[in-house]
């Protein structure tokens, strides 16, 4: 299937395509034989219940009793329609969708196996967030999203479907769309920013496409983690000291304020500085005003503080927070899950241009470029998971599963691909905590164990590294971000593997 990514020229909207509210529909999260597909959306046009349409391979007919849900790359201020998926494992007429309220009522009509939790059902309600699977065709997600998007202010040009956006950003979620208006907004202002979400949501990565979409894009980016300065010693880091002081032969050294001068400083971790220490910043923040060590005259800096954290906004200091105006509040992968395949993928292909066995094992003709080859069983699993350290814990699971897979295909298990999913899942996690069991109506079992601990062995060493590295050494944080069950068992995982230990933490 061809799809112009020339969105102004191939734009078809619906009959009433505004934002009159949000309307349930199906995205699409697997697809065995289009895989390019993955993130488009079937928005039902109605929002009363009772309304029925019809999905399958073929286009509207006129012999259908009901109308087809039109599927459709959903964009800001664009919705560009595809047409019918082209499985030929598809039925003509597959799936009857009737709207209930708040909830979309699947009726199986064709010749692939409609599966809910690896269970076969010929009738299932799902509510936003459930997911359902087609055997070997395609895995669906319910969702509630407005008929369109808004459309980007400033309007700029839009990168391919499904893959990540010159900042690095990827998603097709309206959350994720939000975040991009957000970060444009903030961008075009001056003021000292707050970045704040879970770890492992790309604060750093907003970090960095807030100063390139800045007017300060020409100028650094000096990025610290600001749980490694000393504590005895955040002046000398923050602003530099004088030669000679204090001791004599110490070289001048003009400190992050002097080096970020006409950019931006980013400081991760803002949270972790004790709130006196944090009070340090509060005249540099105000007119960009400090002092060198050694040094009686003042030094002006013209920066803009970029500071990030996870935790809550109460844990800065209360004069502190309020030099920074601009507020991000980054989301987890739980409330952006349909965007989880696309993660995946290009995760596997960065993986991939680095090692070419990965490229040829997984890749169509050994080619990154391509999507990966994934079972539904994979994308099923991982769009349930409970993630704590969302991306970097999502890196974590896919190496896991490549680990675990014997095909070509990565999958959570070795055997057939078309089996049903056991109930000793890879990753385990039961439904989502916002998607109940009773509002769910079929044949297959109740509630799902829980998550087992991974396998600490099952984690690559450079993953362990870099996780490591990261952290400059800190205990607590590496093994956390690792999903490992305690810091004894990242103290094993480094010993086993002779890794090394940088920075002012110690295991």
């Amino acid at each position: 299937m061809e799809v112009t990514e020339t969105f102004e020229a191939s734009v078809q909207l619906r009959p009433g395509g505004t934002a009159l509210g949000n309307r349930l529909g199906l995205v699409i999260l697997w697809s065995a034989d289009e895989p390019e597909r993955v993130g488009e959306v079937a928005l039902a046009p109605d929002v009363l219940p009772g309304a029925t349409y019809l999905l399958g391979r073929a286009e509207a007919g006129p012999g259908d009793p009901h109308p087809r849900l039109d599927w459709a790359r959903q964009r800001p201020g664009l919705v560009t329609l595809t047409g019918p998926l082209r499985s030929p494992r598809l039925s003509r007429t597959q799936l009857s969708v009737e709207l209930g309220p708040g909830v979309l009522h699947l009726e199986n009509l064709g010749r692939s196996p409609l599966l809910l939790r690896g269970q076969e059902v010929q009738r299932v309600s799902l509510a936003p967030g459930d997911v359902v699977v087609l055997a070997r065709v395609a895995v669906f997600m319910c969702v509630q999203r407005p008929a369109t998007l808004p459309p980007l202010d400033p309007p700029r040009p839009l990168h391919a479907f499904g893959e990540a956006d010159p900042d690095g950003v990827v998603g097709e979620d309206p959350e994720t769309w939000a975040l991009r208006a957000s970060v444009a907004f903030v961008a075009g202002r001056n003021a000292h920013v707050l970045v704040r979400g879970p770890s492992g949501t790309g604060k750093e990565l907003v970090a960095q496409a807030i100063h390139r979409q800045s007017s300060r894009a020409r100028r650094a980016l000096i990025a610290r983690n600001a749980a490694t300065f000393p504590e005895t010693l955040i002046d000398a880091e923050l602003f530099g000291n004088a030669r000679n002081f204090p001791n004599t032969g110490t070289p001048e050294r003009p400190g992050l304020v002097g080096e970020a001068d006409g950019g931006t400083l980013f400081l991760d971790e803002f949270a972790e500085l004790p709130q006196a220490m944090q009070t340090h910043l509060l005249r540099v923040l105000d007119g960009g005003e400090y002092t060198r060590l050694g040094e009686a005259a003042a030094r002006r800096a013209d920066f803009r503080l970029i500071a990030a954290t996870n935790r809550p906004p109460q844990a800065l200091k209360e004069d502190v927070l309020a030099r920074m105006p601009l507020r991000l509040e980054l989301a987890g992968l739980g409330d952006r899950r349909a965007d989880i395949p696309l993660l995946a993928r290009h995760i596997l292909r960065r993986l991939a241009r680095a090692d070419p066995l990965l490229a040829r094992r997984f890749f169509p003709d050994g080619d990154p470029a391509r999507p990966p080859r994934l079972s539904w069983r994979l994308v099923e699993q991982l769009v349930a998971h409970r993630f704590t350290t969302h991306v970097r814990e999502l890196e974590s699971l896919l190496w896991q599963a490549m680990s675990a897979s014997t095909g070509d295909t990565v999958d959570v298990q070795p055997g057939d691909p078309n089996a049903q999913v056991p109930e000793d899942r890879l990753f385990e996690s039961g439904p989502p905590s916002h998607a109940p069991e009773d509002r769910l109506h079929e044949t297959g079992p109740g509630r799902q164990p829980a998550r087992p601990e991974l396998d600490p062995l099952m984690i690559p060493p450079d993953v362990i590294q870099a996780c490591l590295d990261r952290h400059e050494g800190r205990q607590e944080p590496a093994w956390r971000e690792l999903g490992l069950s305690s810091r004894h068992v990242l103290t094993r995982l480094v010993r086993r593997y002779n890794l090394t230990v940088r920075g002012r933490g110690g295991v």
